[in-house]
C-alpha cells in the first residue's frame, strides 16, 4: 500500500464558530493529501455554524464530507470520541474549528508516519497574525519529563493511527477539559512512538481567548491530570 492510498479521518467539533469555520474547513479541503474524509459535529451551537456547514454538505467535494448534530451540547471530548467512532480511516487526525492546516500539513505527517512507524506526531505551529512560532515540544527537556508539569503538544496538529487511540480507548471522558493532556499522558504511558514535526503546519487562532472561568476550569483538569485524580466539577465550582 502506497503513502496516499492510507485514508485520513479528520475530526472537528464546532461550536458557535460561524466567523472562522470555513476557512478552516477550507484548509482541510485544500490538502496536498488527498485521501481524506471529513467529520464535523455542531455541538448545538446559538448562532450559523450548523447552516454554514449544511452548505458544505450540499457542495460538490473533493474529499468526503460528512455532518452531525448533537441533540444536546456535550463538549469536545464526547464529541470528538463520538465522531472517531463513526470515522473510517486508518490515521485519525485532528481539526479545531478556529484554527487552519497549512497545505502540506497531512501530507508530510503521513510520510512521517509511515516512513518511521510512528504512532502519532503533531507539530510546530504558528499564532494567527503574529509571526512567532509556537515550539510544541521542547528539543531540550525529554518530553516525559516535561509532561509531569505541562502539555507540550499542540493537539490540533495531532495526527495518530487509529490502532494505538483504541488501545488506550479514545478520549478519557471523564475530562471535559484538559481533554488533550489526558490523552497525551495516556499515549505515552503506553509506550507510544512519536515525533514533534519542527517546521509548523497549523495556524492558531488565540483571538479566540477563553473566559477566565473556563481557565480556571482548564486548570484544574490540568491539575487532575498531573496528579493521577478523577475529575470532581464540583470541587471547583463550588469552592
Amino acid at each position: 500500500m502506497t503513502i496516499n492510498n492510507q485514508l485520513v479521518s479528520v475530526v472537528m467539533s464546532a461550536y458557535n464558530a460561524e466567523n472562522s469555520i470555513r476557512q478552516s474547513i477550507n484548509s482541510i479541503i485544500d490538502q496536498s493529501y488527498r485521501n481524506i474524509e471529513l467529520l464535523v459535529t455542531d455541538d448545538c451551537s446559538t448562532d450559523s455554524t450548523f447552516e454554514i456547514l449544511k452548505e458544505y454538505e450540499k457542495m460538490d467535494l473533493d474529499i468526503n464530507f460528512r455532518l452531525y448534530k448533537n441533540k444536546l451540547n456535550i463538549g469536545l471530548t464526547k464529541s470528538l470520541n463520538i465522531l472517531i467512532k463513526q470515522s473510517k480511516g486508518e490515521f485519525i487526525a485532528r481539526q479545531d474549528s478556529d484554527d487552519v492546516s497549512l497545505e502540506k500539513r497531512i501530507e508530510i505527517q503521513v510520510q512521517k508516519m509511515v516512513k518511521k512507524k510512528l504512532d502519532f506526531c503533531t507539530s510546530r505551529a504558528l499564532r494567527k497574525n503574529v509571526s512567532t512560532k509556537i515550539p510544541g515540544v521542547s528539543y531540550w527537556i525529554p518530553t516525559r519529563v516535561l509532561m509531569r508539569y505541562k502539555n507540550p503538544f499542540i493537539h490540533g496538529t495531532l495526527l495518530i493511527k487509529r490502532t494505538k487511540l483504541d488501545d488506550i480507548g479514545l478520549y478519557d471522558e471523564k475530562y471535559r477539559l484538559a481533554q488533550d493532556y489526558k490523552l497525551f499522558r495516556d499515549l505515552l504511558n503506553a509506550q507510544s512512538k512519536f515525533e514533534n514535526i519542527s517546521t509548523p503546519l497549523y495556524i492558531l487562532n488565540t483571538e479566540n481567548n477563553i473566559s477566565t472561568v473556563e481557565k480556571v476550569a482548564q486548570r484544574y483538569f490540568a491539575d487532575c491530570v498531573k496528579k493521577n485524580k478523577i475529575p470532581n466539577e464540583k470541587e471547583y465550582f463550588y469552592k
